[in-house]
């Protein structure tokens, strides 16, 4: 199949990019003619003031993108495209030039921009849902895309303007859980049978370190801020009568600094902040671990962190909220526990003494890349029939 893989890259790296490089090597593992056309928001670095001034009407359409789009359709042949970002360079522009070769689109919904503005259904320290059940003036109310009215406003325009044109209801969709689906049907417009659920993957282990001979440490690797809920993680350890792990704390942000204070200050003698390592040391010291936690005070997107995690047999733990919620079996794959409950997070904690070696053989099931693979195809396929 001759595919066109297209994504805007954020200026800080993240999930997204990973996916989208994964994805790609996948197809080209697997014989696939596979093109990608890729715009990054650090062109955003390099334009003059004036420049700049253009980029709210560009990011609702991008003339450079539709012509670029549709020059590799036409010359390549493409079958079909797949969109995995659009902000800012992007532009939703590129929906308009696949459907006008005739070209089907899929879209991954790797968060939850098509019902929120940030994209994140999360804003002052707490969950938010109410653009999708009040509308969008919301955002703007609370300048809620980079505490910035006037990019609120220039986000919201856009997602107004492709509603109006009915773009939405043209498109097919990959959501990574269930709780991605449920959430994306609030858009109002997208139609359940558009909608196909695939989760991402990464690569297997060929080698597990045993549970019984791993350190009794459990790990929380991330950026230190409110929404990771860092600071319940404390409250939890504190709380704790018996401590039956280290807890091993990787990341840095915001919040690093009061983090260090706190645990001199209470003398937390089992916890240590361990700072930022290469990504590749992580995946190490996560396969030696007896768990990771990550006590999400929001729906995350699709946290590659726990997928890593489960590829080296590691369960997760993770309160019953959103994705990470959603991706958890209790006593499979790790434990969940009720969103910020000190209690139950010491009971989920204190369960995973007993976790079996059933994680591994969960994420191989689920997770792996040649599963990943054969439902993609799946869905490319079916996309194709529609069309």
């Amino acid at each position: 199949m001759n595919i066109l893989i297209v994504h805007n890259r954020y200026q800080i790296p993240g999930g997204e990019d990973t996916v989208f490089e994964q994805e790609e090597q996948l197809l080209r593992q697997n014989g696939h003619r596979v093109f990608c056309y890729e715009r990054t928001n650090a062109e955003l670095n390099d334009m003059s003031r004036l420049q700049k001034l253009t980029v709210p009407f560009s990011m609702i359409y991008s003339f450079q993108t539709a012509r670029a789009v549709q020059s590799i359709i036409q010359k390549e042949k493409m079958e079909l495209v797949h969109v995995h970002n659009t902000l800012f360079r992007v532009s939703p522009s590129v929906y308009y030039a696949a459907l006008k070769e005739l070209v089907p689109v899929v879209q991954t919904i790797h968060n939850f921009r098509m019902i929120c503005p940030n994209g994140l259904c999360y804003r002052d320290g707490h969950i938010c849902e109410d653009c999708a059940e009040k509308g969008l003036h919301c955002a703007v109310k609370h300048s809620c895309y980079r505490n910035s009215r006037l990019q609120t406003i220039a986000s919201v325009l856009c997602m107004k303007i492709h509603r109006m044109t009915g773009i939405y209801q043209k498109l097919h969709y990959i959501c990574l859980t269930e709780f991605n689906k449920k959430q994306l049907m609030k858009q109002g417009q997208i139609r359940e049978e558009q909608i196909f659920i695939k989760p991402n993957s990464t690569g297997s282990q060929e080698s597990l370190i045993p549970f019984s001979k791993r350190k009794d440490q459990i790990l929380f690797a991330g950026r230190l801020e409110e929404s990771k809920g860092i600071l319940f993680l404390l409250d939890v350890w504190k709380k704790m009568d018996r401590h039956p792990y280290q807890l091993k704390i990787y990341g840095s942000g915001p919040l690093e600094e009061l983090c260090r204070e706190r645990i001199q200050k209470e003398n937390m003698t089992d916890i240590q902040l361990c700072g930022r390592i290469e990504h590749e040391r992580l995946l190490e010291v996560i396969g030696e671990s007896k768990a990771l936690i990550l006590p999400t005070q929001w729906y995350e997107g699709f946290p590659m962190s726990l997928l890593e995690a489960m590829s080296k047999g590691t369960p997760i733990l993770v309160p019953d909220l959103g994705n990470a919620g959603s991706i958890t079996v209790n006593g499979v794959n790790g434990y969940k526990y009720e969103p910020n409950n000190l209690e139950d997070g010491i009971r989920a904690i204190h369960e995973n003494l007993d976790i079996n070696d059933s994680v591994y053989a969960y994420f191989m099931d689920h997770y792996s890349e040649e599963t990943n693979y054969q439902m993609l195809m799946d869905i490319y396929q079916k996309v194709k029939v529609k069309q």
